[in-house]
């Protein structure tokens, strides 16, 4: 699909400088830019590209300074925010993208499904029984649906999706490949026979929307009542949401990190990757986790920063960082003092 140098000004505000009927049909970085492709400039240390840059089109900012004319090939469109701009066509990109409708023959809906208007079910996905799917939603191929979950509007379904039965996503969501809905928590009872008896898990997950999960994260069913994705969370990929977790309104989480189960997470916080979160704990509005770090009791302190293992304050954490990479030293001088006490004992 093209477009030229005046439509894609009209979508963006934005004022041209060259060819008004330059096409380009694919989207490049400035210092990759080849023919029929549009790139964009915002980071001043890749200016230098810009006079170099084989790329058709570039959005700039309306206060960029040149030292001398791009390329005749190359047209620039000014706009306020060269970011922000680029970031709108990749949404819009993105959108006639997955715009596919139909329900393809291979797939298997039940009839008392329940979909909704300009729907793209994909090859081999089943839908189970008084299911809901919202208008515009997009299910890719191998996915699952189970028996009365619900899909909101706007929302985009990966391949090798499962949203178990029961469980509610809103609307305007993304479920990267293989992110799992709805699966049993990890709950066992220990017996009188030495072993182990399954918990049932009978709860659900909520979904609300705006969220984005990444690929191959699993949220864990509730053993009673919900696990909760609450408005805006952004969930990065390979990430444990144990049962019955509720994590508040636009946190965000990197990959690999585990929350136990039943722990309350406040909304505006972020966590960096490879975090663990103990089960049962609460943790304050605006936290901010770092990497690696164990959380292993409540955070109560509204926007604290912690580290660590277990983790505390990133100051006192600082502090005994510098501390600890001195042990060596430390060690090496007590050794020496050590030495000298000996011998002047003798």
């Amino acid at each position: 699909m093209e477009f030229s140098a005046a439509q894609i000004a009209g979508l963006l505000n934005g004022q041209i400088e060259g060819n008004p009927e330059t096409k380009v049909n694919s989207l490049s970085k400035i210092e990759e830019g080849k023919q029929g492709a549009i790139a964009f400039l915002s980071n001043p240390q890749y200016t230098p590209y810009i006079y170099d840059t084989d790329a058709s089109i570039v959005i700039v900012a309306k206060d960029l300074a040149l030292e001398r004319p791009v390329k005749k090939t190359c047209t620039l469109i000014k706009v306020d925010d060269a970011r922000q701009s680029f970031a709108k066509l990749l949404e819009m990109y993105n959108g006639m993208r997955h715009n596919k409708i139909g329900i393809d023959a291979n797939a298997s809906v039940s009839s008392s499904a329940k979909m909704g208007e300009q729907v793209y079910v994909g090859a081999f996905t089943f839908i189970g029984a008084n299911a809901k799917i919202g208008n515009n939603v997009k299910i890719y191929p191998n996915s699952f649906i189970g028996d009365n979950a619900v899909i909101g509007d706007n929302t985009l379904v990966h391949p090798g999706v499962r949203v178990y039965h029961d469980c509610v996503i809103g609307k305007n969501c993304i479920l990267q490949a293989g992110v799992i809905v709805g699966g049993d928590g990890f709950g066992f009872a220990p017996n009188s026979d030495n072993n182990y008896a399954k918990v049932p898990h009978i709860g659900n997950v909520i979904i609300e929307d705006y969220v984005e999960i990444g690929a191959n994260t699993t949220i864990d069913r509730a053993t009673l009542g919900s696990t909760i994705i609450h408005k805006g969370v952004k969930l990065d990929n390979l990430i444990q949401i144990a049962h019955n977790v509720e994590i508040g309104e636009n946190t965000v989480v990197a990959a690999q990190s585990g929350v136990a189960g039943s722990t309350k997470i406040g909304k505006n916080c972020m966590i960096g990757g490879q975090v663990g979160i103990v089960g049962h704990l609460k943790i304050a509005d605006g936290v901010k986790i770092a990497a690696q770090s164990g959380i292993g009791k409540d955070i109560t302190k509204e926007g604290e920063i912690v580290q660590g293992s277990p983790a505390f304050g990133i100051g006192d954490y600082k502090r005994s960082y510098v501390m600890f990479t001195k042990l060596p030293e430390l060690y090496s001088k007590i050794a020496d003092l050590e030495k000298q006490i000996k011998e002047l004992k003798k």
